[in-house]
């Protein structure tokens, strides 16, 4: 695997970056991304038992267990069941984890404005608490991309445009795709100057993405499990937004403990506002 350089700017800025040019001769973290057990020839991936993932000769992918050591490498905690997507020469990858939350109805109508303002509201109340939990600031300057969902890929996706203490820019691209028992979500990373062409080719990479049978959108049966949210609370971080009663950030604490340090940008953006954007909704 020919890797050039590593673009690493997660909404949490938890991933390393390497310096551009940077070669496996010189940099003993890309020897060891080097050594991982990539699949990238034309093949099928499994993603969790639950989704399959063509691969062509521009794509590699790493099962849990790789995806582990490289997230790990880069000062993760440990995670279990997630999977990387990456392009061949490592300019951008993208993380996968299903999250077996039920059946997400797609007939709810997306208001991008409440949204980001239920995520600014937030934005400004938790810093204390992502000082006391050892996140490093960052502040939500609005979409990227707003929310959008796409009827007949069953995907919702956005992209959040954020700054860190440091003044560094963060685009935060984050896609979910909807399954019968629960949804896919996906998180791709990549440097912000190139993010908008890296979404392109990603997004055309996602094409060889297909649930198994049996585990489709349209294969949804009376009687499995609705998830307790739709799209809205989705991007909002789905399980954890319904929570608010109790608490978000016990519910994100456990995310977080968990590892999943990946998925908190959105969600750390917008937990005080959670409680006011669903007032608004319920009124």
């Amino acid at each position: 695997m020919n890797v050039s350089k590593l673009l690493a700017s997660t909404v949490a800025c938890l991933l390393v970056t390497l310096a551009p040019g940077a070669s496996a001769q010189d940099d003993p973290l890309l020897k060891k991304i080097q050594a991982l057990n990539w699949q990238h020839v034309t093949a099928e991936g499994n993603i969790a038992g639950r989704a399959t993932f063509n691969l062509d000769n521009r794509l590699s992918l790493l099962d849990a267990s790789n995806t582990n050591e490289f997230l790990v490498m880069q000062g993760n905690l440990p995670h279990t069941d997630t999977f990387t997507v990456a392009s061949e020469d490592l300019r951008w990858f993208s993380i996968f984890k299903f999250l077996d939350e039920g059946y997400v109805k797609d007939d709810e109508k997306i208001d991008a404005d409440a949204l980001l303002t239920a995520m600014r509201e937030g934005n400004e109340s938790d810093a204390a608490e992502r000082k006391k939990r050892g996140l490093p600031g960052l502040f939500l300057e609005g979409w990227f991309i707003p929310p959008r969902y796409d009827q007949e890929t069953k995907r919702l996706e956005w992209a959040t445009l954020l700054r860190s203490d440091s003044g560094r820019k963060v685009v935060n691209f984050s896609t979910k795709i909807l399954g019968r028992h629960g949804h896919m979500d996906v998180v791709l990373v990549s440097d912000p100057s190139e993010m908008e062409h890296d979404i392109l080719e990603f997004k055309a990479a996602l094409k060889g993405f297909d649930y198994v049978a049996g585990e489709k959108y349209g294969e949804w049966k009376s009687g499995d499990k609705v998830a307790a949210y739709g799209l809205g609370a989705l991007v909002l971080g789905g399980a954890a937004a319904i929570a608010a009663k109790k608490g978000l950030w016990a519910v994100l604490g456990g995310f977080l403990a968990a590892g999943w340090k990946i998925l908190a940008g959105v969600a750390v953006a917008g937990v005080a506002g959670f409680k006011s954007f669903f007032k608004k909704k319920s009124s």
